[in-house]
Formats: C-alpha cells, sequence, structure tokens
C-alpha cells in the first residue's frame, strides 16, 4: 500500500550477463489516491514502464484477487516517507502534470536528435560544413563540427523558461539597474506564466527540479533549481509582497539543504560562490527590521542554523560591494 499523494519512482535497466552494469536512471511521477491500483507493464523492447493505462479488466481481475498478490509484492518504504514529504511538500497533482514531460518519463540523460540534418555530404554541403573525413585542424574546430542537438519532442521536462532579459522593454538606464539589482519584475514574468493564481506553485517547481535532480539524476534540474532559486532569494519587492511564499521557501531549503550530495554540495558553494552569495542577498532582505516579524524570525533562524552547521559568514561584505582597486599606468596622476 502506497500513501496518497505525489510520489517519484524510478528504475534502471540491467545488463543480464553483467548484474552490476545498470542503464541511465529512468524515474516517472505519480499522483495516487486512496484506494487508487495502478497497473504497470514492463515493456522488453524499450526498456521502459509502460505508462499507459492498462485494460480496465486486467484492472479489476487483480483488485479481486491483490489479497493472493500480496506476497509478491514489495513493501513501501514507510522509513523515508517523512522525508519525502518534506522534499515534495509543494507538488501539486496540477504542478506535477505541468512539468513532466508529455511522455510521463524523466530520463537521466535525455534522448536527443539534431537541429538539422547532417547524415549526408550533401546535406553537410547546404549547411557550409566540410566533410566528415576532412582533418580537423583544432579543437574548436572539431566542437563546430558537431550538429547541434535538441532534446526528443515530449521527453523534456517542461520547467518554466526563467528569463535572462531581467528588466521589461523600453526600460531606462536607471529601470535596468534597479530590476538587475532586484529581480523581481523577473520573478512575477515566471508567476505570471503558469502560477499568477497560486504563486506558492513556484516552490512546487523548485521541489519537482531538486528531486529530478536529487533522485532522477538529471543534470539540467539541477541547473534549472539554481536559477530559479537566484530568482527567488534576489527579488526584495516580492518578498514583501508574497510573505506566505518565502516563509515557505524557508522551509524547503531547510529540508532541500540537509539531502544534497556532499560532491554537488561542494560545487554549488565554491562555483562562484553561488549558494552563500545567493543566501547571503536573501538574508539582508528577510532579516531586515523592515520585514514582516514571522518571515524575518525565521529567516534569522535559518541563518544560524546555516552558520553553525557549514561555518558560513553571511555578514561579511559582499565581493561586488567590495573596493576595487585600479592600477594606474606608470606616471599616471589623479586630479
Amino acid at each position: 500500500m502506497i500513501p496518497p499523494g505525489v510520489h517519484f519512482f524510478h528504475y534502471s535497466s540491467v545488463d543480464r550477463r553483467d548484474a552490476g552494469a545498470s542503464g541511465p536512471r529512468t524515474g516517472f511521477f505519480l499522483s495516487l489516491r486512496r484506494r487508487d491500483l495502478r497497473v504497470l507493464r514492463w515493456d522488453p523492447a524499450t526498456e521502459l514502464v509502460d505508462l499507459s493505462p492498462a485494460p480496465a479488466e486486467q484492472s479489476e481481475a487483480i483488485r479481486a484477487n491483490l489479497l493472493e498478490m500480496d506476497p509478491f509484492l514489495g513493501p513501501y518504504p514507510y522509513d523515508t516517507l517523512k522525508k519525502w514529504v518534506s522534499l515534495s511538500s509543494c507538488i501539486s497533482e496540477a504542478v506535477m502534470q505541468t512539468l513532466q514531460p508529455e511522455s510521463g518519463q524523466v530520463c537521466a540523460f535525455s534522448e536527443v536528435l539534431p537541429v538539422l540534418a547532417g547524415t549526408h555530404a550533401k546535406d553537410r554541403a547546404e549547411q557550409n560544413r566540410p566533410p566528415y573525413d576532412t582533418e580537423c585542424k583544432s579543437y574548436a574546430e572539431g566542437l563546430a563540427r558537431l550538429p547541434e542537438m535538441k532534446p526528443k519532442a515530449g521527453t523534456e521536462i517542461r520547467f518554466t523558461e526563467v528569463p535572462t532579459q531581467m528588466y521589461p522593454d523600453g526600460a531606462t538606464p536607471e529601470e535596468i539597474t534597479r530590476h538587475n539589482m532586484d529581480l523581481s519584475y523577473a520573478l512575477e514574468t515566471v508567476i505570471n506564466k503558469r502560477y499568477s493564481s497560486k504563486p506558492e506553485d513556484v516552490l512546487g517547481e523548485l521541489q519537482f527540479a531538486f528531486i529530478c535532480f536529487l533522485i532522477g539524476n538529471v543534470y539540467d534540474a539541477f541547473e534549472h533549481w539554481k536559477k530559479l532559486l537566484n530568482l527567488l532569494c534576489r527579488s526584495e519587492d516580492a518578498i514583501g509582497k508574497y510573505q506566505v511564499l518565502y516563509t515557505s521557501l524557508i522551509s524547503v531549503l531547510y529540508h532541500q539543504l540537509s539531502e544534497i550530495p556532499p560532491d554537488f554540495f561542494v560545487d554549488i558553494v565554491s562555483q562562484d560562490n553561488f549558494l552563500t552569495s545567493t543566501l547571503q542577498v536573501f538574508f539582508s532582505y528577510t532579516c531586515s527590521t523592515a520585514m514582516d516579524r514571522t518571515l524575518r524570525k525565521k529567516a534569522e533562524k535559518f541563518k544560524a542554523h546555516l552558520t553553525k552547521k557549514f561555518k558560513w559568514d553571511f555578514d561579511a561584505e559582499p565581493d561586488d560591494c567590495a573596493p576595487v582597486v585600479v592600477e594606474l599606468p606608470e606616471g599616471a596622476l589623479l586630479e
């Protein structure tokens, strides 16, 4: 028996000749209700779980014989249920349906196809690309010859696009500077695309991305998680507007940071100092005396927890605020 709610199932195909060799991880999300019965079948041709609905008579026959089948069923790992709930608490069935691939399968390595045909010499000539048998003169030239690839239609996770332009068209230089410092405009763009009726659902997308990375081994999901987190943490005006959302964000991050694998944890802390610098900005907003008391107190506790656990200093001056030393040409004088 599986508890009601959203769940993520994952598996890997195994080489029959070498049980230790397995293929990339594949998974899928399901939203289950009480007394639901889902019949999943293994497709040996594709080495994927068939997610299409089973014939009604087959489902009813299985339901009628559940007691006889019970000895052959695996137990649900209730010891990890609390952890799972903490990682998926904001993922509603609607959010799940919106984000998961059309195929239903979340693959660690997506199937990709070339954007343009390039199999034949004629195709490459039409694209002004050299023949395959022409020797490369440099590594860069070799990379340039590789075809541009895109995910096969229906297999990509349908994340909300995070804008690269943080300001509205026609913005003045002053407005561009303001919107690049406070990303609230860009965050509102993301919320209005899908979550205008319930802005808190953006946290469901943050959790969905994290689960696809943590359990599904999808690195692109990790990159989306970072982009979305950066957007949330650097939106000062939005923090004042969506205080319930941001109070929940602290709980979401508390549980996520406890589960990040050590090697990736080092990566997101050391690479461009992403996590510490992002949270430093976040705490500068949420720990302000002008902020709502409930949110401020929770942010202060979370900040103290991270400082104690990871020895991070969130009160140090950010690198981008530090004085810049400019070396003048020899003989130059300041007026």
